[in-house]
């Protein structure tokens, strides 16, 4: 492994959630779900299944004093499998980039890539070509491009490493890193270090927070996640140590309870206790 990646000084992040969060409501109603949302005091977000309806996002984010700096879309597959085994075809890279310009993204995530496309060095440093691609598009644009990590990236090693750190070191300068904290500690590493180590790239975290136990994996979502701060992910000592992240993204893969409570909740724990911006 190369030698741990310099960072500047801490920013404070500013407190966003993911839009996946509240994919059920936002598709009933849109305008009122962006609105509970403003409501609870946010002024950022996530922006999910975008590119479909990029303009249509905008206006409701706009009537309400919210931004959406970055936004999740495939960049590195071509097809998704619904959960009745049905392929279906992905936007392509420029119809993406398009629809984030049109909302006003800063940086466009890919969310996920299926575990076996992170066993090899061949197949990690395929994905990091074809996130290269897409940066170079990107900036033509004035867009960056970036990777959301699950447990199955870190729980596979190549060379000795995890596949996301050897990924990382294949990536161009302009690629940056959202690091799933609940996911980096149910894989089993130490959230604060893997930040450290990737230091500059990261842009952003997702807090979530939940029982760790044996057996959580992204092939069978937990079903007990907890509003952060009340779970057994060390969110306070990684959000010290991501210090290049502008954007603390609360999300809940799952939630019992009320989901906007939840966010609510969530809320209130970063703006206690870790340097946030609300």
């Amino acid at each position: 492994m190369t030698a741990p990646a310099q960072t500047s000084p801490q920013v404070s992040p500013q407190v966003s959630v993911q839009l996946y969060t509240v994919k059920d409501a936002l598709e009933a109603d849109l305008a009122g779900t962006v609105a509970r949302l403003a409501g609870l005091g946010l002024e950022a977000v996530e922006a999910f299944d975008f590119v479909r309806r990029p303009a249509e996002l905008r206006a409701a984010f706009d009537a309400h004093g919210i931004r959406a700096r970055t936004g999740h879309a495939f960049l590195l597959s071509d097809e998704i499998t619904s959960p009745d085994g049905t392929a279906g075809a992905l936007p392509g890279l420029e119809e993406t980039l398009d629809a984030a310009a049109t909302l006003g993204l800063e940086v466009v995530i890919d969310p996920f890539t299926p575990a076996d496309r992170w066993r090899t060095r061949e197949s990690v440093a395929a994905l990091a070509e074809r996130l290269n691609r897409a940066a170079a598009a990107a900036e033509a644009r004035g867009l960056l491009v970036g990777y959301h990590n699950h447990d199955h990236e870190l729980r596979s090693e190549v060379d000795g490493a995890p596949a996301l750190e050897v990924f990382a070191e294949l990536l161009d300068p302009r690629v940056r890193l959202e690091v799933d904290l609940y996911w980096a500690t149910a894989a089993g590493l130490d959230a604060a270090g893997l930040l450290t180590r990737l230091g500059e790239r990261v842009v952003a975290v997702h807090v979530k927070d939940g029982p760790m136990r044996e057996g959580i994996s992204t092939a069978e979502l937990p079903r007990d996640q907890v509003p952060a701060g009340q779970g057994d992910v060390p969110l306070a000592a990684a959000l010290a140590a991501a210090t290049s992240a502008q954007h603390a993204v609360i999300e809940f893969d799952h939630y019992e309870g009320d989901l906007f409570e939840g966010i609510a909740a969530s809320r209130a724990w970063l703006v206690e206790n870790a340097q946030v911006r609300a």
